[in-house]
């Protein structure tokens, strides 16, 4: 996942955690697809209450690969409303991300160093 998409999750994270995002399909849609390991679901389900099982996700979730974010999107089908809210988050940190990249840089410095 790349860091702009884990901004946008830890920027939205209380929001996330309120939504008990795990309950439904959304666990077994990244799983099916991928994203998340049998071990990361039965560890996400052992939790003993919806925010712990949500905040886990997000926790996992970074580590996951370039396609976690947007397979989370898509897992969402339940939840358009939390969908729409990520996409907004994701659409602004896009258009702020070229106002940082037209900066000038001495050489020795990259992009990338500034956002780590």
């Amino acid at each position: 996942m790349d860091s702009r998409d884990r901004q946008v999750l830890r920027s939205l994270r209380l929001e996330l955690g309120a939504e008990v995002l795990v309950e439904g399909l959304v666990l077994q849609y990244l799983y099916q697809e991928g994203i998340l390991t049998e071990n990361h679901v039965q560890e996400i389900q052992a939790q003993a209450t919806g925010l712990r099982k949500t905040m886990l996700l997000l926790d996992i979730l970074p580590s996951r690969g370039p396609k976690a974010f947007n397979a989370f999107l898509d897992s969402l089908q339940e939840f358009p409303w939390v969908r729409e809210k990520l996409e907004k988050a994701r659409e602004k940190a896009i258009t702020e991300l070229p106002a940082v990249a037209n900066l000038w840089l001495p050489r020795e410095w990259s992009l990338l160093s500034l956002l780590y």
